[in-house]
């Protein structure tokens, strides 16, 4: 029955999109990356209620009156909270993917949505503002496990020619998950004192629409094939989200990639980063997750009226002028999403980091000059808008993308591990930190947004390879010399590329054994 499925299909290795494949890639990232974005943003307009609802609180159930100091306090525990659940939960990716699979993590894992919501919602009704912290901790903890699972379901069940397009998908979604929170946090719709336990708990909705839909979708063909040995159930993926294609070359390209492994098991974190032949993949995903958060992009994600408001914009303008940026954050990602697979990888995130860089660099200059001269305060805003577009294009999603891309089956999972660990550690010390750096310092915070910037660029330049319509052993194969791997080893795996010309019969002598 599988030879039959597999004589089906020809063509050419490249693969078309298909409406399986877009409408996957859809739905993982609609439950699931939207909702990161909306948890990013969601916090910001109702700030000055969420710490009123706190004051008041406090006052009736231990009679004190807390100081601003302590409600800021507890405003930033609030919104860097979420920040620690996403790294929880992004210590537990390996184990959630290796046992569940990466469709079944994404399905199992929204319990903590309705959870999270749930405890959100109800918070105003039982006046007590610990769960809404807690809330906000359960879904992080979800957006740190999907953050990691959604890229690398769509960067294995992707042809090669299609992995930057699809893997971009989830970005768009961030950003139309902030555009969102924007909209809703607006004062003529959910804006309002007696409406932000609703505006917290809507992230429910987008999950609903994902736990009915998404189950009814192939799992991962390389998590079946690789860890799970299932050829049938691995051809009749490929199947699905195939219409056109040489299904027999994927599979044969999966099973090199299989038996290039020195263990089928999934590497654990520790083995990871101890393994020399992966050296400067780790460094890469080290450099670009805490480069992607120490950006400054959370700052302004977080603060944006904050930061209007220090700029000089008028306050009942403050609003619409976010909610403007939030519509250039949604543009933005589709540009990056569909000039990626034209342009690559590499001018993605080298013309993004340097135009956050600039733009950082711009809104020091602004604020110290915008007394002296009033047009400074546009610049300003100009600078916050090029942030966030720079930002979109390219930074916002590549590094997720390229986690995937430059580790092989074994080694995937501790690697979204580690990204995901630093990318939230970033994150939350920036939610936290920011307020307090910025009375410190003053404008002058974004010099340091600044540096990090232009460091992540020029290590962009000179270390990371394009890995553009490159198979995972081929972008393996790249780093062989930077990892200094033996010519014993690199002859080894040519070997093992040899053996693997057989075709199908050589895939189910190897099963049967």
């Amino acid at each position: 029955m599988a030879e039959e499925l597999l004589l089906e299909s020809d063509g050419k290795h490249n693969g078309h999109l298909t409406k399986s494949l877009l409408a996957v890639a859809f739905l993982a990232s609609f439950g699931s990356s939207t909702l990161y974005g909306y948890n990013l943003a969601v916090v910001n307009s109702p700030a000055q209620y969420i710490k009123e609802f706190y004051n008041e609180t406090m006052t009736e159930t231990y009679d004190w009156t807390p100081h601003e100091e302590v409600l800021t306090v507890l405003y930033s525990l609030t919104v860097s909270i979420f920040a620690i659940g996403g790294m929880t939960g992004a210590l537990l990716v390996g184990r959630l993917v290796t046992t569940f699979g990466r469709k079944g993590t994404l399905v199992k894992s929204t319990v903590l949505v309705f959870i999270g919501g749930g405890l959100m919602g109800f918070s105003r009704w039982s006046r007590n503002p610990a769960m809404v912290i807690i809330g906000r901790f359960i879904t992080g903890v979800h957006s740190g496990i999907s953050l990691s699972v959604v890229p690398m379901y769509l960067g294995e069940i992707a042809p090669k020619n299609l992995r930057g397009f699809l893997g971009l998908i989830p970005s768009i979604h961030i950003c139309l998950g902030v555009f969102i929170a924007q909209v809703l946090g607006l004062s003529e719709l959910l804006g309002k004192e007696e409406h932000w336990p609703l505006l917290l708990s809507l992230v429910v909705f987008p999950t609903i629409v994902q736990l009915m839909l998404l189950p009814w979708f192939p799992e991962s063909p390389r998590y079946l094939l690789i860890e799970k040995r299932n050829v049938h159930a691995t051809i009749a993926a490929l199947k699905r989200f195939r219409t056109k294609g040489n299904i027999q070359a994927e599979v044969e390209e999966m099973q090199e990639e299989q038996r290039s492994l020195s263990s089928i098991q999934t590497f654990s974190v520790r083995n990871l980063l101890m393994d020399r032949s992966v050296r400067w993949q780790v460094i890469t995903i080290v450099v670009v997750n805490i480069g992607m958060q120490l950006s400054g992009i959370d700052a302004i994600w977080f603060y944006t009226n904050d930061i209007f408001k220090n700029a000089g914009i008028p306050e009942p303008h403050i609003q619409y002028t976010t909610v403007g940026t939030g519509a250039i954050e949604v543009i933005s990602g589709m540009l990056g999403c569909f000039t990626i697979e034209r342009l690559g990888r590499r001018p993605l995130m080298i013309g993004g980091f340097l135009f956050m860089g600039l733009c950082c660099a711009g809104i020091t200059v602004s604020v110290l000059f915008q007394a002296q001269l009033s047009f400074m305060r546009y610049i300003s805003v100009g600078c916050v808008v090029g942030i966030i577009a720079g930002f979109c294009i390219g930074p916002a999603g590549v590094p997720f993308l390229i986690t995937a891309e430059l580790f092989k089956q074994s080694h995937r999972p501790a690697a979204y591990t580690v990204a995901g660990c630093l990318n939230w550690l970033s994150n939350f010390t920036i939610g936290f930190v920011f307020p307090f750096l910025e009375i410190a310092t003053g404008p002058y915070c974004y010099l340091i947004f600044c540096v990090i910037c232009l460091g992540v660029a020029l290590y962009t330049i000179f270390i990371i390879p394009e890995t553009k319509n490159k198979t995972f052993m081929e972008i393996s194969q790249m780093f062989a010399d930077k990892n200094n791997i033996l010519e014993e080893e690199q002859t080894f795996n040519a070997h093992l590329k040899m053996a693997m010309m057989n075709g199908y019969g050589a895939l189910g002598q190897h099963d049967e054994g």
